[in-house]
């Protein structure tokens, strides 16, 4: 693989795994346009990797207030309750995405790779966006976090494991619907992030190791840090835009990579 497209990889990766129009759903697209074929296992693990440490390194005050909190709670020292509560529900929240994952990942992949599927779900995508920003408009906003509202933002996580959703988006709505600000609802989407895209990342390395294929790591290296970079920036980037806007740029957007998806297959025939 030449080295623009490991960079393009790459910067689509971190891009994309923030912003809600489906990461997962542009690396179909990519690997396709390549010829890679969808199942580049060790790409997909160390861009996803990459991501992670991007989060981990732009959240690493609260990722460090939070574990420390956690360690106090075991200690039975006092803890800030809003700390305590966010933690817990940041664990909570992370339990559906284990579950659904284990029993249906491989299936949801194999199944909805596939372009048209991918640019439906696109499409259901922004409906779901498009719902979630007229109950934020219509209902009144409590940015109170919850174990309820973490488990159920958890359960609007899973909604991820079909290429085209987009995880943040689903995470970030279901937080909307549930009366959370539009910036509460991305911290909590990006903070959830971590151990369900850590945990894919690290299945995927493994069954990597036991299989007998050779792999280019200077190309996995360029890939890697450019998915890191972008994804500081698109981490930085959404958390500003939602405090002044709306989704419905990302909105618009969805639909019409729909179309060019939709497009792109009925030419290519």
């Amino acid at each position: 693989m030449a080295t623009m497209e490991n960079i393009l990889l790459g910067a689509m990766q971190g891009l994309t795994e923030f912003l809600p129009v489906s990461s997962s759903g542009h690396l179909v697209l990519l690997h396709s346009i390549f010829g890679e074929g969808p199942g580049d296992m060790a790409f997909d693990a160390v861009l996803q990797l990459a991501t992670v440490l991007a989060v981990i390194i732009y959240f690493r005050r609260d990722i460090y207030t939070l574990a420390n909190t956690l360690l106090r709670r075991m200690s039975r020292l006092p803890v800030n309750e809003k700390e305590i509560t966010l933690a817990y529900a940041l664990i909570i929240g992370t339990i559906p995405a284990i579950i659904v994952g284990l029993l249906l990942e491989s299936y949801m992949e194999t199944i909805f790779r596939n372009p048209l599927l991918v640019a439906g779900v696109l499409v259901a995508g922004s409906i779901l966006f498009v719902f979630a920003e007229w109950h934020y408009k219509n209902h009144r906003r409590d940015d109170r976090m919850t174990l309820a509202k973490g488990l159920k933002i958890g359960l609007f996580q899973c909604l991820a494991l079909i290429p085209g959703m987009s995880r943040s988006g689903a995470s970030i709505a279901g937080g909307m619907l549930l009366g959370l600000s539009r910036s509460e609802s991305a911290r909590f989407s990006f903070l959830l992030a971590v151990p369900v895209i850590a945990g894919s990342g690290l299945k995927k390395l493994l069954e990597l190791a036991t299989a007998s294929t050779a792999t280019d790591w200077g190309s996995l290296a360029v890939a890697g840090i450019t998915a890191f970079l972008a994804g500081l920036f698109a981490i930085h980037f959404m958390l500003s835009f939602v405090r002044r806007h709306t989704l419905w740029p990302f909105i618009w957007y969805r639909l019409v990579l729909a179309s060019v998806v939709v497009l792109a297959v009925y030419f290519g025939q």
